[in-house]
């Protein structure tokens, strides 16, 4: 029986910066039809649209997806923001540029996002300044230690604005995960990755206390399926910009 006490520091295969070619590309478009199916990409689009709430239309924003992957959810972020008439710079950071190429070819052209391979611990990362911040299935991939220092850093670089996305880790999501990926899935990555992201996922009284020790106390969190922690943060506004 595994234990779901803690947070597990299993490595994934994603977390392979070189990895590449067909393997990888095989593991995005499952990652995305799985965000699809299950509902997560409706976690991000709603966080944002409570973010945007109270912003003025006519501001110029910059957000930038961490771990964009292949940029579908930056996509879909597009599309949102014209909807609701909110001009916007948008901007995908990936680690490894193999997943930043992958996602410059998928990309439409009219959706105007750019993309950067950028590790978002280097120095490059910290010289830079956004509106909003957003991370889908992207900030289990760290410890609690590096989670506590990356969002205290967040705080003088963005002026808006957090959204997390991510996993609660439940025996019922790891189980669930498991069995869906190895019937379905034809990605060896995927099938080992799934379930030892939910082992390295949340409680939420483990992002509460992240966000604490961060200093950051204007957040609402809130459970949505399937297993997904959703976190929109309030930075003060002026920092970022």
């Amino acid at each position: 029986m595994r234990d779901f006490s803690h947070r597990s520091s299993d490595t994934e295969l994603m977390d392979d910066l070189k990895a590449s070619g067909g393997q990888l590309h095989q593991a995005l478009r499952e990652l995305d039809a799985i965000n699809y199916v299950l509902g997560g990409n409706y976690v991000t689009l709603n966080g944002l649209s409570q973010l945007l709430d109270g912003v003025e239309s006519s501001a110029k924003l910059h957000l930038a997806d961490l771990g964009c992957g292949s940029g579908d959810m930056l996509t879909l972020i597009r599309r949102l923001l014209v909807k609701r008439d909110v001009d916007a710079e948008l901007t995908g950071i990936d680690a490894n540029p193999n997943v930043i190429q992958y996602a410059e070819f998928r990309t439409p052209a009219a959706c105007r996002i750019e993309y950067q391979a950028m590790n978002i611990f280097s120095e490059e990362f910290k010289s830079r300044k956004f509106d909003i911040v957003t991370g889908t299935l992207f900030f289990h991939h760290f410890t609690t230690a590096q989670l506590i220092g990356f969002f205290r850093q967040l705080k003088d670089q963005v002026s808006l604005g957090l959204i997390i996305n991510d996993i609660h880790r439940h025996w019922f999501a790891y189980y669930s995960i498991r069995w869906l990926t190895g019937l379905f899935s034809k990605s060896p990555m995927v099938k080992h990755d799934a379930p030892v992201s939910v082992l390295r996922a949340f409680k939420k009284r483990e992002i509460e206390e992240i966000l604490r020790q961060a200093g950051i106390p204007d957040y609402r969190i809130k459970w949505r399926w399937a297993f997904r922690w959703q976190v929109v943060a309030r930075f003060p506004r002026g920092k970022g910009s």
